[in-house]
């Protein structure tokens, strides 16, 4: 495995390249800082440990920047709770440990990662086949018949709540319209399966559903791939391209994170909706869209108004009907219900044996607070079935109480 240590001081960088070097046969790349790291790391690193309290880059701004597919481990010496809680908001973060650690405690997160990795590939190996010519992974080519079943129980709400339960009463009478609505609540409540309600519960639910997160897609291609592009508009484009906006035509198109989007662009998104009619990167012929849109923030986007980082009249545009999405530590009711189905789906996904949880484990997982909301949720129980030995899920299998020393510390 290919481990890149960022880490500012020297003592500890030192000891966990020497100490790791020894324990196992990893290959070890370290560096002083984020600014370092990120001129050199490539998608070839599987293994990103890094430090959160670094001078010009904290680690948080540093893993925002990483745009490939690996997994991150994070150092503190400073746990704090908005830390933990930003922290699971990306979902190559698998461990949080807190300074001071023994090693072994940095080995076994490292073991926990090869284990799921090792589920991941074989699950790749022997369900999608690979693209001819350029050797990766096609996911939309399924070799079984099975991964197509079940499609539909992807789609529902699992559990219920009152709280639930007033949303999505809300959201259907929205739907109805076209009327732009704007999803608001913390990173991992769901909020692009709420979209995706919207756009069922719709006159356009024969049409496409597109989803793009603002903030995974470098500020320089978002224009791109939100508007398309003409063929020689830059050194790459050999051929037109269709936008986001293009493809969701006659469906609905879905801004994760709409307030990270870069400011420039918030004009041409304004002049989008309100034309209807887009301008693909290096053309001059507008092209019309019938596109409905769906927008979700977890930002305060009021104060960055007021910073002037974000059009107050593009937020009245997109905001046509706020609806709150309730975080998951005031919907309790739903915990174990989520639970059982991400166990029963995570099972099946990676042909395991499909496990239950002791009564010990559902008392664990209601008296957790869940700052990372359902997709924290998701991850805890993705790993307790793939690492846990016996037939039931037991509460050292969830890993929890890890999660509550590092944000209490």
């Amino acid at each position: 495995m290919k481990i890149a240590i960022v880490e500012d001081d020297i003592n500890m960088r030192k000891s966990l390249e020497i100490s790791l070097s020894e324990y196992e046969n990893y290959e070890i790349h370290s560096f002083k800082n984020a600014m370092d790291a990120l001129k050199k790391i490539d998608s070839s690193y599987e293994l990103i440990i890094t430090d959160i309290n670094m001078p010009r880059m904290n680690g948080l701004e540093f893993i925002k920047e990483i745009h490939f597919k690996c997994s991150i481990i994070i150092m503190t010496g400073n746990a704090t709770l908005g830390n933990a809680i930003e922290s699971i908001r990306y979902e190559n973060v698998k461990d949080f440990l807190t300074k001071p650690f023994e090693i072994d405690s940095l080995v076994k997160a490292i073991k926990r990662i090869e284990k799921v990795k090792e589920v991941h590939e074989a699950y790749e190996k022997r369900y999608i086949t690979k693209d001819r010519r350029t050797g990766k992974a096609d996911t939309r080519k399924i070799k079984l018949e099975r991964r197509k079943q079940g499609s539909d129980r992807r789609k529902k709400f699992y559990g219920s709540s009152e709280k639930l339960d007033k949303i999505k009463s809300t959201l259907s009478k929205a739907a109805k319209t076209d009327a732009s609505i704007m999803l608001l609540g913390e990173s991992g409540v769901g909020k692009e399966l709420f979209a995706k309600y919207i756009h069922e519960e719709s006159p356009r639910y024969a049409g496409p559903f597109i989803p793009i997160n603002m903030a995974a897609i470098p500020e320089n291609l978002l224009e791109s791939e939100l508007f398309g592009y003409e063929k020689g508009a830059f050194t790459d484009a050999t051929a037109m391209k269709k936008g986001h906006f293009e493809t969701a035509n006659k469906g609905t198109l879905f801004l994760d994170e709409i307030g990270e989007m870069p400011m420039p662009l918030q004009a041409k998104l304004l002049r989008v909706i309100q034309e209807r009619e887009i301008v693909r990167v290096g053309g001059t012929k507008p092209t019309k869209i019938d596109v409905r849109i769906v927008s979700a923030t977890n930002a305060n986007i009021l104060e960055k108004i007021k910073n002037k980082e974000f059009r107050e009249d593009l937020y009245y545009r997109l905001n046509t009907i706020p609806v709150k999405i309730a975080p998951l530590r005031e919907r309790k009711e739903e915990v174990i219900d989520i639970a059982k189905e991400y166990m029963f789906r995570t099972a099946r996904q990676y042909d395991m044996p499909y496990k239950t949880l002791s009564e010990e484990a559902k008392e664990e997982l209601l008296k957790y607070d869940w700052p990372g909301n359902v997709r924290e949720l998701r991850s805890v129980i993705e790993r307790a079935i793939i690492l846990s030995e016996g037939e039931e899920i037991i509460p050292e299998d969830l890993g929890l109480e890890i999660r509550i020393d590092a944000i209490s510390d």
